[in-house]
Order: structure tokens, then sequence, then C-alpha cells
């Protein structure tokens, strides 16, 4: 079974035809999930607009307010590359409540797999800042709405880019594990593997970038070697993915070197980290490539429902191996100096 929250962004918040973030890119990924025939095993689930007391758990009530009121005002560019219209507010609400929706739908149904089919995106909204063509940070809202609940959730974020908003957001929140494969250097220039987390959370930050022109091999192995230890010891309750596109070796706006394959690889990996059925949730991140949007989207989906995944062979080859062993040794160090820096403060 799959659950969509949403769809929603299919016509609002647009920047005009040469922002890269078009409303068209639900039409996309909504095409790509109706190339899977489900029929009734595809449940779509409306998506409400978060309320702020949801929203509040991740940013502050100043720029909250802020946002609503430049929206209102008829909204503009908020900076070089993140704008906002008169409706942009609304969307983002509801982008962040379809979230909400979808894991509300997997806690009823206690099966299948949750995607939010919504925009703008989230992971580089921080906790008082747009940035990235990201408003409010969608991940980030779901994530902290289940820790309110007691549940330890890990964010896998494969998006391109790195999602700098939602690793501060829970730099120090000992509920949530934070894991990114990103290009390294891309924008916004964050993610060195010796970005670890806070002192109430060492070790819950795990990123792993890697160069352009990286394969889906690279990005296996940094999962495998670098990110699963810290999943093991952590035991989400959880799974959330940043689900990001824009690795695609087609896209427009990264170098990564990933095929529609590549996508379906690492969703069957993550997908063995949840817990048991009903507690995986897929958000669309980034993807500006209309048909390498919609094919990806099949192939991932694909993967997680138990069909083939992909026609499309998984790639190799690409540079990455040595960067994805620098960043483990990098992570290492990090955790040790910081453990015998914590333990210094307490013995002192």
């Amino acid at each position: 079974m799959l659950i969509v929250g949403g769809p929603t962004g299919a016509s609002e918040h647009d920047g005009g035809p040469f922002h890269p973030e078009q409303p068209r890119r639900i039409d996309a990924v909504m095409a790509g999930v109706h190339d899977l025939l489900l029929g009734g095993e595809l449940v779509t689930v409306q998506a409400p607009m978060a309320n702020r007391e949801e929203l509040a758990r991740v940013h502050t009530s100043t720029y909250l307010q802020e946002l609503e009121d430049f929206c209102e005002r008829g909204g503009g560019n908020l900076d070089a590359d993140t704008f906002a219209s008169s409706d942009s507010w609304t969307a983002a609400c509801r982008a962040a409540g379809a979230g909400l929706a979808a894991i509300d739908a997997l806690r009823q149904h206690d099966q299948g797999v949750g995607f939010v089919v919504a925009r703008p995106p989230g992971h580089h909204a921080t906790a008082d800042r747009a940035m990235g063509f990201c408003l409010l940070n969608n991940i980030a809202v779901a994530a902290a709405s289940l820790t309110a609940h007691g549940d330890r959730v890990l964010i896998v974020d494969w998006d391109v880019h790195h999602g700098n908003g939602t690793q501060s957001i829970f730099w120090d929140d000992p509920n949530v594990l934070y894991v990114s494969t990103h290009q390294w250097p891309l924008y916004p220039g964050t993610g060195r593997a010796v970005e670890i987390g806070g002192s109430a959370a060492r070790g819950l930050t795990v990123n792993i970038p890697v160069p352009p022109g990286a394969t889906g091999d690279v990005l296996r192995m940094a999962l495998n070697e670098v990110g699963q230890p810290a999943i093991e010891r952590f035991a989400p309750d959880w799974v959330l993915i940043s689900c990001g596109f824009d690795a695609h070796r087609a896209d427009p706006l990264g170098e990564l070197a990933l095929s529609d394959g590549d996508f379906a690889m690492l969703a069957h990996l993550v997908a063995q980290y949840a817990p048991r059925p009903g507690r995986l949730v897929l958000f669309l991140e980034g993807g500006y490539d209309p048909t390498a949007l919609r094919t990806s989207v099949t192939a991932t989906l694909s993967a997680l429902l138990g069909g083939s995944g992909s026609s499309e062979r998984s790639t190799s080859d690409g540079p990455g191996n040595e960067d994805v062993e620098a960043a483990l040794l990098a992570r290492r160090r990090a955790v040790a100096a910081a453990a015998a820096d914590d333990a210094a403060v307490r013995f002192k």
C-alpha cells in the first residue's frame, strides 16, 4: 500500500517559468506514481494546513509571523534563490501538513509506505530562515511531531544538496539521527564529516560528502560503512527520507551520476532500517528534470512496494570511494575528540 500525502503545490507558489522549483514538478511526480498502476493499493490523503503549534516545534514564532506577513503583502524574493508569493504561506503550511497527514494515515492502517508529494520543499529551511527554495522544513515538522510522542526518528537525506536546515534543527536532539549523503562542494556549503551533532546528541549527525560524478556504488558504500553503524545503535521507531532526485545524472542542478536504478537501490537499503511496516515516509525534496523525476519516482516506489524497482541498472565505477573512507575516518576522530572534551568538562 502506498499512502500519498497530498499532492499539494501543483498550482500554488509559482516563481515563474525560469525558476527551477516549478509547480509542474508535482505533475511529473504524480505521473511517476500513476505509472505503478497500484489501483486500490494507492491511498491519497488530503493535506491540511499545519497549525502554529505544529510548526513552532521547529520554527521560531517570530519567523513564522514574518513569513506569513511577507506573503500577505504579496511576497517577493527572500534571497537570490528563494521566493514567496501571495499564496506561498498557504502552500508551505499545506506542504508541512501533508507529512503529518501521511503519518496519521500510516498509524491508522499500520502498514504501507508514505510518500509526501508537496512543494515547496523543506530541508534547507532553518528554524528562523527560508533558503534554498525552502520556506518551512516539512520533514522536520513531521519528525518533531513523532518525537513529541516519544518516538525515535531516523532521517536519511539523499538529496544532492546537504539538508543544512534539518541538521541545524536537530543538532542537539537525542531523539533524531540525521544521515546525509550529498555532493561536495555544492550549495549550501555545509555537511562536512566532522559535523557530528551537539553536546546532547554526539554522533547523531552523520555527513558523508561525495565528489561530482559519484555513482550508486559510492552511496551504497557510504550508507553501509558510515551510516549503518550509527543507525543500528540508534534503533529508530520511524524512518523518514528527504527524497531528493536531483542526484540523478540528468538533473541540471547537481553533478552526481545516479540512475533510476540507484534510487531504487537506495530505497531498498534504507527501508531495511524501519522497524516494521508502516513506519517509512518519503518526503519530496529536489529533482528538477521532469523526465528523470518521473522515472525515478516510479523506480523508488516500485522497490519499496515489492516490484522490480527499475529496468535501469545501478551505476558504478565513479569517483568517491576514497572520499567515503576519509569521511569515516574524520567522523571517528571528531566523535572521539568530542567525547574527550565532554569528559574533561564533566570532571572539572
